[in-house]
């Protein structure tokens, strides 16, 4: 059966055998997060790259808001997803860097929708531990990116693709997790797991008839690595003008590092950097259309009018900027995703769609967001912000700035934390005492650190300032008689994880 068009009280239905009738709508709207692994938020066109192709995420964009000055609070993505499922800051969630996403919160996405009435589902990367944990999920469909963390454990993905290509390696185009080296999938293109996911989705948007409002998580692993786009997305960028990696003037020290396919720092040149950004677009573009796939069934069963749609990703990805890649790190390409809010069509706003907002955001804003739609009450101890108010009110107030941080990853001084409002950004290094100031306003490539410069000693002293009040909470080794301590042990796990 298919639905043919919506009310807000009732949805006519289609029968198999061309009947009509009328089915009761739910009262409240659904709730769709799509979801992108690795994906900086430069990789959208919307967001004003003109050289990838994401004409489906820029539509959404259209439709909805656009928010410019997004970021994930721990750049890489378990602390990331804990915060996505918490509505937490990382300080509240207690996973300061890359750990195991705890068996349960006191507050969680999917229970929390469930709770209230929802129908609650997850498709594609879920990155929990044990890994069919459900969170409140009625159900899961996973592709987890071949990681496997119990001896039992096989993917839904990895099940499907052995009865797809029986004997077939899924993993034959011969890329790791992390490497940044790019390659055309070997593979036929519909056993790709992009592939799948977009299916997937679109299998279960059909087969739903639920009365309940749905709430719809879809998690894609593209574009984090491997690289790996079908032949024909690769072609779109053989002829493509790349932008370059930003270099500045405080990485040098980053560019002389061993050559492996998965190094987190070093000078690769900038012919490697250019064919691994297009493979990565490439896989980005594969993605979009799946979300355009996703899209057009949502709105042939009448359900996209009525749906909150959230696209995120948990991080973005370097691509070789300053000589790093991967994640972990509080520059622009690592920690600034893309965030966009299509609300229902019948949603009245301050706002023209299709406009862009300035406010600083983070993935702890989700989950307070689909609450409020929802209409159930915050919790006190959840730290983030719902964004609808945002769109109904252009004087609503709001944070004036977010905080970032990583537990010790890749190398001792990569352990920070750092605060930013879009415009500036100051990071301060735990181990070493070392801050960066960065005025994205008029340098968003992050090319000139600022601290040496005398004349931003009063912007840098206010944002040093603006530090030692976000961590004088945790007192000791963080903060002792007002002024910021170097901190000599790592600490990857808070006082509020739940299994600290």
């Amino acid at each position: 059966m298919n639905k043919i068009s919506t009310s807000l009280t009732a949805v006519f239905v289609l029968g198999s055998s061309g009947e009509i009738y009328a089915q009761q709508a739910p009262e409240k709207p659904n709730l769709i997060l799509i979801m992108t692994d690795q994906q900086r938020f430069d990789c959208v066109g919307a967001m004003g790259n003109k050289n990838i192709s994401t004409p489906n995420i820029d539509q959404l964009a259209k439709d909805g808001f656009m928010f410019r000055n997004a970021y994930t609070s721990t750049p890489s993505s378990t602390p990331a997803r804990a915060g996505l499922l918490t509505g937490s800051s990382p300080w509240k969630h207690g996973m300061l860097g890359y750990s195991k996403v705890a068996k349960k919160y006191p507050n969680e996405m999917p229970q929390m929708l469930k709770n209230a009435g929802y129908y609650t589902f997850g498709i594609g990367k879920m990155h929990y531990t044990p890994q069919r944990n459900l969170h409140g999920f009625d159900g899961t469909l996973l592709d987890e990116s071949g990681r496997v963390e119990s001896p039992d454990f096989v993917s839904d993905y990895r099940q499907w693709f052995a009865m797809q290509a029986p004997g077939e390696d899924p993993d034959a185009t011969g890329i790791k997790w992390n490497e940044h080296t790019g390659k055309v999938y070997v593979n036929d293109e519909k056993l790709h797991p992009t592939q799948w996911t977009g299916n997937e989705a679109i299998r279960f948007i059909r087969n739903y008839h639920q009365a309940n409002p749905l709430f719809l998580k879809i998690s894609f692993a593209r574009p984090h690595s491997p690289y790996d786009p079908p032949q024909r997305y690769y072609d779109m960028y053989k002829n493509t003008d790349i932008p370059s990696p930003f270099v500045g003037d405080w990485c040098e020290r980053f560019a002389d590092r061993p050559m492996t396919r998965d190094a987190a720092f070093g000078d690769f040149g900038i012919e490697h950097a250019i064919d691994s950004r297009k493979h990565y677009y490439a896989t980005v573009t594969f993605v979009d259309d799946q979300i355009g796939r996703i899209i057009s069934t949502l709105k042939e069963n009448g359900t996209y009018d009525n749906s909150w749609i959230i696209f995120i990703s948990d991080h973005g990805d370097m691509l070789g900027d300053h000589y790093h890649w991967r994640k972990t790190y509080a520059y622009e390409g690592s920690s600034h995703i893309p965030f966009i809010v299509k609300p229902p069509k019948n949603m009245e706003t301050v706002l023209q769609r299709g406009e862009s907002l300035e406010q600083a955001v983070e993935i702890r804003d989700v989950l307070p967001t689909f609450l409020e739609i929802a209409k159930i009450p915050q919790p006190e101890n959840m730290d983030g912000m719902s964004v609808v108010k945002l769109l109904k009110d252009k004087e609503a107030s709001w944070r004036p700035y977010i905080d970032m941080e990583h537990a010790t990853c890749y190398e001792n001084a990569n352990y920070w934390a750092a605060l930013t409002d879009g415009k500036m950004k100051y990071i301060w290094f735990f181990h070493t005492g070392e801050e960066q100031l960065f005025d994205l306003s008029k340098d968003p490539g992050e090319l000139k650190n600022l601290v040496p410069d005398k004349n931003y000693s009063k912007i840098t002293g206010y944002w040093r300032k603006e530090m030692i009040t976000h961590l004088a909470e945790r007192g000791e080794p963080y903060v002792k008689d007002g002024k910021l301590q170097i901190v000599e042990k790592t600490i990857l796990l808070g006082r509020n994880y739940p299994e600290y």
